[in-house]
């Protein structure tokens, strides 16, 4: 069977009787055996997913189906699907069973989405490569010895490898964006609220923001106008009327004003090539017509440490609750309540998780309170109006996705700030809560992909995806 790159695609086969949804899911479920060195799924949904295809070729048949009829998605393992495990790649949860779905899991099934499995990711979504998961690490399909990025690496793996069509990750400070830019594929960051929460495992609250990984901008917009909108279980979700983005992709002859943060291009430590090819994109763009402007952000030396301090402060509020008395892992060398909570999360927690959970706990602490933490949420907000006032002026903001491509496996691993360094151009966006996306835009002299990050202003999704689909379609990029 062939590769598909987008739902109407797989639509237009189905339609035309050249496949049936139960060939999908047999054609997917062999590339994740042939690829399972790839470690991107913690657990495959074989028979449901049979059961899911063949009532979903019915709907087909009677004219009855919905929007995402054939798409076949894998979900990262921090989204809730009753009735199936959730461990967010982590001992502590090891034999927990979801006891509800997740709204945004639960309105894909009712537009007829197939999910076929549960995918790896870093332990508790913490991290920037996929080597913290307590299942191993993802790798990358372009170069096994690579790293997919994180912490939705194997949310972009699978859709990098063909393994499903599309996938739901999730993005606290790059976590969609970043493996999208490593892969070579569209990953989307929606506005902060604009995706109920609800049924997502929490790493820090004012962040996270369930995200979409997909082959085409198309099929992103379409999995964001289908998730988005009101839930009445997240109190936090936005109210506003979701456009149909699906069908709203044609920047016509709109010309826009762009404006590129120069200080990103200045830094050192930023890939040659990568640096090349995203200015060779702005080069194209103002050829085109558009007014592409530099711009300058004072700010961008202290967006990851800001980022830093703020969401372990959260994530060491949130994780609080895995303690070995009500459900996961449970330690069995304990002799008191104290050793409970001390072995139970010594031993259920990977190291990564621990430090963050220390460092939030100490940023929070009565000394350094004001030091750290205060601080923290000023620059927060300083970083979020100055990025709202250089919306104001521009239509997009353009940088890349990530200062590299695509690193050796296990190359920082003993060097935390280069790695926690990885995120300072996917922060930004996320401290802000305004939406983003990475594209694919080019290739380095290895074959590894160079991705372009697009911002645009809060609940602007349908510009930024139309936009975002014009420079594909200027672009040669296989994706």
């Amino acid at each position: 069977m062939k590769k598909y790159n987008s739902l109407r695609a797989v639509r237009a086969d189905i339609e035309s009787g050249q496949v049936t949804c139960r060939q999908l899911v047999e054609y997917y479920l062999h590339n994740i055996k042939e690829k399972a060195d790839l470690n991107a799924f913690l657990e495959v949904f074989e028979e449901e997913a049979f059961a899911q295809a063949d009532a979903v070729s019915k709907k087909i048949a009677n004219g009855t189906a919905g929007k995402l009829a054939g798409m076949v998605i894998g979900i990262k393992d921090v989204l809730a699907y009753e009735g199936h495990s959730l461990q967010a790649a982590s001992q502590i949860l090891q034999g927990f069973k979801s006891l509800y779905t997740a709204t945004a899991v639960k309105r894909l099934l009712e537009e007829d989405a197939i999910i076929i499995g549960r995918q790896n990711c870093d332990e508790f979504a913490m991290g920037g490569s996929n080597e913290n998961s307590s299942f191993g690490p993802v790798l990358n399909a372009d170069d096994p010895t690579r790293v997919p990025g994180g912490s939705s690496g194997g949310s972009a793996a699978a859709v990098q490898a063909d393994l499903c069509l599309a996938s739901i990750g999730t993005d606290t400070g790059g976590s969609v964006r970043q493996p999208a830019s490593f892969c070579g594929i569209v990953g989307l960051k929606p506005t902060y609220s604009r995706i109920s929460r609800f049924g997502l495992i929490s790493y820090a609250s004012s962040f996270d923001q369930i995200g979409v990984i997909t082959r085409s901008v198309e099929d992103a917009a379409l999995l964001l106008e289908v998730m988005a909108g009101p839930d009445d279980l997240d109190s936090t979700v936005s109210h506003r009327e979701v456009p149909s983005y699906s069908t709203q992709l044609s920047t016509g002859d709109k010309k826009f004003k762009i404006g590129y943060i120069k200080d990103c291009f200045e830094r050192e430590g930023l890939n040659a090539e990568v640096k090349e090819c995203i200015l060779g994109v702005k080069s194209m763009l103002k050829d085109a017509g558009h007014q592409v402007e530099a711009v300058d952000f004072p700010y961008l030396d202290f967006i990851v440490p800001t980022y830093y301090i703020l969401t372990t402060a959260e994530a060491s509020s949130n994780l609080g609750r895995y303690d070995g008395v009500r459900y996961g892992y449970r330690s069995p060398n304990v002799t008191d309540l104290e050793s409970l909570y001390k072995k139970t999360r010594s031993e259920g927690f990977g190291e990564e998780v621990q430090r963050r959970i220390m460092l939030g706990t100490f940023v929070l602490s009565a000394d350094y309170y004001d030091a750290y933490y205060t601080k923290a949420q000023k620059v927060r907000r300083l970083i979020k109006e100055k990025t709202e006032e250089l919306l104001q002026s521009y239509d997009f903001l353009i940088l890349p996705t990530a200062p590299t491509t695509a690193f050796k496996i296990g190359e920082n691993s003993e060097n935390l700030l280069a790695m926690y360094l990885a995120d300072i151009f996917t922060v930004q966006a996320s401290l802000a809560g305004v939406p983003a996306i990475s594209i694919p835009v080019g290739r380095d002299e290895k074959g590894l992909s160079i991705g372009l990050q697009l911002m645009s202003r809060s609940f602007a999704e349908a510009s930024l995806l139309a936009f975002s689909n014009y420079i594909l379609e200027k672009t040669t990029v296989e994706v």
